[in-house]
C-alpha cells in the first residue's frame, strides 16, 4: 500500500487568474466590443426595415393623395323644356340634353371650340343626368343643379400634375382647353371636394369616376365564404389530430402535408380551383364563392397549425382536472380547453385572413378579374376584389388610374391593419398566462 501511494501523481495546483493583468484587459474589451457591434448590427438592421418601410408609406400617400380630391364643376340642366316621358326615361336624349347645359356655362362659341369645351367635363355626364332623374322624377319639368366629375386630363390639370408651360403636343390638354377651364374657374363653378367615388362608385373605364365599391364587396363575400368553411373544417380536423388520431405513420404522414401546405404558392392552389371547382364541379368563374373556397384551402393549413399549437399550451391539468370530476373527453376538450384556446385560435384566423384579402393570384387564375360596372350581386354573381382591381387598374394605360392605383392600395393596407388590430385586441383581451 505504501507503495502504490508513492507513486500517485501529485494533486494539481489550481490555476490562478490574474484579473487584473492586460491579457485578461483585452480579453474583456474584445467581449464588450463584440456585445456593442452585435447591439449596433440589430438596431441597423430595425432601423434599415423602418427606412425602407417609410418611404414605401410616404410614395404610397403621396401618390394616393390626389386621388382623394375630385375636380368637380356645376351645372345648371334645365329640364322644363325637355320633352321627358316619365315611364321612358332611358330613351330620351340625355346627350344633347348635356350639351345645351354645357353651352350654357360659356356661350357663343364656335363649333372647333365646343369640342374642346364638351372635353372638359367626363364623358358618362349623360348618363350622370339620366340616373339622377330617375332618382328623383320630381326633378322634371325644373331647372336643376348637378356636380359632375371633370375629365381625367382636367383633374391632372386642376391639380398641378403637369406644367402648363410644356408645350402643347407634350401634354393632354391644348391651350384652348385651358383656356376654356379657366374661365369655369374664374366663374366659381369649379371644386375640388372629397372623393367618395373612391369608395362608392363601381369601376368604369374613365378615371374620374372609376371606385372600389365593387372591390371591397367582392372581397367581403371572399373573406365570409373562406371563413364560414375553413374556420370549423380546421377547428375540427385540429381537434382530431391533437385528442383522438393515434400516433402512428399515417398521422405523422398527414402532419407533414399539413406543414408543407402551409408553404405551398398560392398559385397552386388556384390551379387546383380551376380544376375542380370550375371544371369538375362546373361552378361558374369570377364569382366570390369559387374565390372563397380557393382562398379557404389556402388558409386551412395555418388554421389546423395554430389551433393544435393553442390546444398544447392549455396546461394539462384542466384536461387532467375535468376528467378528474368525471367528464367525457369531448367534454373536457369542448367545456375547458378549447375555450382556454379560442383566443389564440381567433388571433391566428384573423391574421391568416387579411393574409387572405391580400391574395391576388389564385383569383386571377379563377377569373376575378371581371370588369363590374354596376352594383354587386351575390355569391354567385360576377365579381372582383381589392387585390385584381388594384391589378386591374395598374394596367390600365390612363394616367389618371395611377393615383387610383395607390389610393386602392392604402384602402387594402388600411383594411389589413384593422384585422390585425383585431388579432391584437383579442389576444389581449380575452388571453390567459400561465
Amino acid at each position: 500500500m505504501s507503495d502504490i501511494a508513492l507513486h500517485q501523481p501529485a494533486a494539481a495546483e489550481p490555476v490562478r487568474v490574474d484579473w487584473k493583468s492586460g491579457a485578461m484587459a483585452a480579453r474583456r474589451k474584445s467581449r464588450y466590443g463584440a456585445d456593442r457591434r452585435l447591439r449596433f448590427f440589430g438596431m441597423g438592421a430595425i432601423t434599415f426595415a423602418l427606412g425602407f418601410l417609410a418611404i414605401f408609406l410616404s410614395t404610397i400617400v403621396y401618390t394616393a393623395s390626389s386621388a382623394l380630391t375630385q375636380t368637380m364643376v356645376r351645372v345648371e340642366i334645365d329640364l322644363s323644356t325637355a320633352n321627358l316621358d316619365p315611364n321612358n326615361l332611358m330613351e330620351a336624349d340625355w346627350r344633347a340634353i348635356s350639351r345645351d347645359a354645357y353651352r350654357k356655362l360659356i356661350p357663343g362659341l364656335d363649333r372647333s371650340a365646343e369640342r374642346d369645351h364638351f372635353s372638359l367635363f367626363t364623358n358618362n355626364g349623360q348618363f350622370l343626368i339620366r340616373d339622377a332623374v330617375i332618382r328623383s322624377p320630381a326633378m322634371i319639368g325644373q331647372t336643376v343643379t348637378v356636380v359632375m366629375p371633370m375629365s381625367d386630363p382636367i383633374d391632372q390639370l386642376a391639380k398641378g400634375l403637369f406644367d402648363r408651360a410644356l408645350p402643347e403636343d407634350q401634354r393632354r390638354v391644348n391651350d384652348r382647353q385651358i383656356e376654356l377651364y379657366d374661365k369655369l374657374v374664374a366663374g366659381g363653378l369649379v371644386s375640388q371636394p372629397f372623393n367618395w367615388g373612391l369608395l362608392f362608385n363601381n369601376d368604369s373605364r374613365f378615371p374620374e369616376l372609376a371606385g372600389l365599391a365593387g372591390g371591397l364587396v367582392g372581397t367581403f363575400y371572399v373573406v365570409f365564404v373562406c371563413f364560414i368553411l375553413s374556420f370549423p373544417l380546421g377547428i375540427g380536423a385540429a381537434i382530431y389530430l391533437e385528442e383522438f388520431a393515434p400516433k402512428n405513420r399515417w398521422t405523422d404522414m398527414i402532419e407533414i402535408n399539413i406543414n408543407n401546405l402551409a408553404a405551398v404558392p398560392s398559385v397552386v392552389f388556384g390551379l387546383l380551383g380551376l380544376a375542380v371547382f370550375i371544371g369538375w364541379f362546373g361552378l361558374p368563374r369570377s364569382v366570390p364563392l369559387v374565390g372563397g373556397m380557393v382562398i379557404a384551402l389556402i388558409n386551412l393549413p395555418t388554421i389546423i397549425i395554430v389551433t393544435r399549437a393553442a390546444l398544447k399550451q392549455v396546461p394539462s391539468s384542466i384536461r387532467e382536472a375535468a376528467l378528474g370530476v368525471g367528464a367525457s373527453k369531448h367534454e373536457a376538450i369542448f367545456h375547458h380547453m378549447l375555450p382556454l384556446a379560442m383566443p389564440t385560435i381567433l388571433t391566428g384566423t384573423i391574421i391568416s385572413l387579411a393574409q387572405a384579402i391580400g391574395e391576388t393570384a389564385p383569383l386571377l387564375l379563377i377569373g376575378m378579374n371581371a370588369f363590374i360596372t354596376s352594383d354587386a350581386g351575390g355569391m354567385l354573381d360576377a365579381a372582383t376584389t381589392l387585390p385584381t382591381q388594384i391589378y386591374i387598374w395598374a394596367d390600365s394605360p390612363e394616367r389618371g388610374f395611377v393615383a387610383r392605383t395607390s389610393a386602392a392600395i392604402v384602402v387594402l393596407l388600411v383594411c389589413l391593419m384593422l384585422m390585425n388590430a383585431i388579432a391584437i385586441f383579442l389576444r389581449q383581451r380575452f388571453e390567459r398566462r400561465w
